[in-house]
């Protein structure tokens, strides 16, 4: 799983270095990295480039404008990149441009795939969607009300304030 937020610097050759604990992850040596929705740059191990890929293919369609456009946003950019021996990869000018990417730049971890981004713009990036963040986690909690969720959230104490320890129970019962 790749996952958590990392301050890297941008080289003056266009090169950054993965952080560790992302570097043991990343598989063979390469990745493939493209334009990212938001502009940012998504990055993908091969074998998750691979799903990707499939995914943007079974879902568009090429006739459509709209599908040709995914396609040549996602998989016309895309370039496999070698990690070198001290974790770094070159990201291509283009790429780079398209990213806005300067001297501090930051790599976030999603999972399945990394996104980089300029630290300015990511930063921006979050103020500005702070109120659609807030209504996402509207819907999760909507979603989530009455499905068992094990002992996440389906505790008798769930959403009881101050961590209150009782637990109503109709008169004459124990």
């Amino acid at each position: 799983m790749l996952s958590g937020e990392f301050n890297v610097t941008l080289d003056d050759t266009g090169r950054i270095v993965f952080p560790r604990r992302l570097r043991d992850i990343l598989e063979a040596g390469k990745v493939m990295v493209t334009k990212g929705a938001d502009s940012c740059l998504w990055l993908f191990t091969l074998g998750q480039w691979e799903l990707f890929e499939k995914t943007i293919y079974g879902t568009t369609n090429q006739f459509s404008a709209r599908g040709r456009r995914q396609r040549q946003h996602f998989i016309g950019p895309r370039q496999e990149l070698d990690i070198d021996k001290q974790g770094r990869i070159l990201i291509p000018p283009t790429l780079r441009d398209h990213a806005g990417l300067s001297r501090d730049c930051i790599v976030l971890g999603q999972y399945d795939y990394i996104e980089i981004w300029d630290e300015n713009r990511y930063k921006a990036y979050l103020n500005a969607s702070e109120e659609d963040f807030r209504a996402g986690l509207e819907e999760i909690g909507a979603m989530m009300k009455g499905k068992d969720l094990g002992e996440y959230g389906n505790s008798p104490r769930s959403g009881t304030a101050g961590g209150d320890d009782t637990v109503s129970r109709p008169e004459g019962q124990a």
